[in-house]
């Protein structure tokens, strides 16, 4: 049996504090080592003697990393690469695996788990497959988050591949986006992409959005209509909300998943089509199941691989990242030069709750691009519903907070008359005050709020305040 100290291991990095530490923790831990500060060096000592376990770092100036791990990968000598990168995004992980690397360790890395994982990789608990060529064009996703970093791997890992997928997770944590990572880095990454949200189809139309329908198959199908699965044949087809479909739909989604074909809705032949399926809820199928609201067989069928989308809450070293992101994007929507988040409203955001996830996340950038004044965002800036202090500047001025409102409506896209909004919930509130500073006398309120007593009781009634 092979113990740690049979283990031979090559560091190859061209930083020497870098080689230095982890040769000192791998001896630590028993295992022989050599070092290079170049890949060329290395390539060289291969053709006489091999490791059990290979280390390299990416960025390195004569060679980089992953054509490193290429070449070894061409002399088909089966090593296990540990990649090191810097860069913790979803680019580096799955251009690291596809290059044919066991594992990627991003930095900062911890030294035992460094060791941990070179000790498996010496093992051999995993075969490498052969190498094929990076993607030129990849997603983008950033995460330094352990919780992001696992389904960065995830990904990668499954890149070679085209099973079905279940992406699980709060709303507005980004399950589409990591759907979209799965298709492109994927075999199928040249044909469709179709995504379908099932809650946003009414019930009725489902199955012919889905499937398709034959002409006269209903009222109003006046022709042929191709559905979601032949669209996407050949490449990804993505149901988001899955959890949300009726039961007689499962049953039509399980004979697709298990024979490869369906009939169009009011069709007597059967269709063919060869589709990925990856599908996404923010359910718990577990108990959908056990409570008979989801077919325990379609479930096992959806759940080959599983991908948790971590909520913003469990992630929150990247939302300095995200937020940087963001409002570079909204700067571009809007043609105006990219603001900056000072520390102390960094640290507000950072520290809100975040219950919308990254998509709430996006709206605040877009808002506070439009309503922070100056190139700087600032803490006064934040909003209440993005962990701020409800707009209120110090010299008390409410009027800016409407102002802000104002503007995020428009910006939002709304086209309806604003004071029609605004005036109700202005003096539902401004009532509300009247009444309680009064203890609910109705003439002492109308007083402070200029109104006759008559006009007060018609307000309350309109504004639904009678209790």
């Amino acid at each position: 049996m092979t113990t740690a100290a049979d283990f031979k291991v090559w560091v190859v990095d061209d930083d020497d504090s870098i080689r230095w530490v982890l040769a000192k923790a791998l001896r630590g831990a028993a295992m022989e080592v050599s070092d290079f500060d170049t890949p060329i060096d290395a390539l060289e000592q291969l053709a006489t003697e091999q490791p059990d376990v290979l280390i390299t770092d990416i960025r390195m100036p004569c060679m980089d990393g992953l054509s490193f791990v290429r070449k070894v990968e061409e002399l088909n000598i089966g090593i296990p690469i540990i990649v090191i990168t810097a860069h913790s995004d979803l680019d580096s992980a799955v251009a690291a695996y596809q290059s044919g690397a066991f594992e990627y360790l991003p930095k900062p890395f911890d030294i035992d788990e460094a060791v941990a994982l070179v000790q498996r990789a010496a093992a051999g608990s995993a075969d490498t497959p052969p190498a094929t060529e990076v993607p030129d064009t990849m997603s983008g996703m950033v995460g330094k988050a352990s919780a992001m970093q696992d389904v960065f791997r995830t990904i990668g890992r499954l890149s070679r591949a085209s099973m079905t997928v279940l992406i699980t997770g709060e709303s507005g944590t980004g399950k589409e986006l990591v759907a979209r990572a799965l298709h492109t880095n994927s075999p199928r990454a040249g044909k469709a992409f179709v995504a379908l949200n099932t809650t946003a189809i009414a019930a009725e139309l489902l199955e012919s959005e889905l499937f398709g329908h034959e002409r006269g198959a209903f009222t109003g199908a006046d022709q042929r209509r191709i559905g979601r699965f032949e669209q996407a044949d050949g490449g990804t087809l993505f149901l988001d909300e899955i959890g949300d479909m009726s039961v007689d739909l499962q049953t039509r989604l399980l004979r697709v998943l298990a024979e490869g074909e369906f009939f169009r809705v009011g069709g007597q032949q059967a269709i063919q089509v060869d589709v990925r399926i990856i599908a996404a809820t923010n359910q718990n199928l577990t108990t959908a199941v056990e409570d008979g609201r989801f077919r325990e067989d379609l479930y096992h069928r959806l759940n080959v691989m599983r991908i948790h989308a971590p909520p913003l809450r469990q992630r929150r070293e990247d939302i300095p990242s995200l937020l940087t992101h963001y409002l570079k994007k909204a700067s571009e929507e809007l043609g105006i030069e990219a603001k900056s988040v000072n520390s102390s409203a960094l640290e507000q955001l950072v520290g809100y709750n975040w219950p919308g996830n990254v998509r709430q996340l996006i709206n605040a950038a877009r808002r506070l691009t439009v309503t922070a004044p100056g190139r700087e965002i600032r803490s006064e800036d934040i909003p209440a519903d993005f962990g701020g202090d409800g707009g209120v500047r110090s010299d008390g001025s409410w009027t800016q907070l409407l102002t802000e409102w104002a503007v995020a409506r428009l910006a939002n896209g709304v086209t309806g008359p604003l004071l029609e909004e605004a005036q109700p919930e202005f003096e539902r509130a401004l009532l509300k005050v009247a009444l309680q500073k009064a203890r609910g006398r109705k003439q002492e309120a109308a007083k402070l709020l200029g109104w006759g007593r008559n006009t007060l009781t018609r307000k309350i009634k309109e504004l639904g305040l009678d209790d």
